[in-house]
């Protein structure tokens, strides 16, 4: 049985959210993801845009202006409860590593 949409976030969707906190427009996020990531996670303006579109669909995100292509979103509390979630399931994965391993390692 296949996984309802965004029950989990892949790491892409996680951060494109994250960036969405405060308002901002699409190239703003992918400013932001390399520079919060330290390089390590990228999202392309294919994929980007794609997303955007999807999560404004299902209410996670709402659009709060349009200044010709460009484009601001924002969360919404849909979109704050689903990052939540996934904060707490990333949490929970870590906390599971250290049951194993006992003290975190570093990456």
């Amino acid at each position: 049985m296949p996984r309802p949409k965004f029950q989990t976030l892949t790491e892409q969707m996680y951060y494109i959210l994250l960036c969405l906190s405060k308002e901002c427009c699409g190239m703003d996020i992918m400013e932001r993801i390399p520079a919060m990531t330290g390089g390590r996670v990228r999202v392309g303006s294919g994929t980007l845009y794609n997303l955007l579109e999807q999560f404004a669909e299902a209410g996670m995100i709402r659009e709060t202006r349009a200044e010709g292509r460009r484009r601001s979103y924002v969360l919404t509390d849909k979109g704050k409860e689903a990052l939540s979630g996934e904060y707490r399931r990333i949490c929970a994965q870590a906390w599971d590593y250290r049951a194993v391993f006992g003290e975190e390692e570093q990456p």
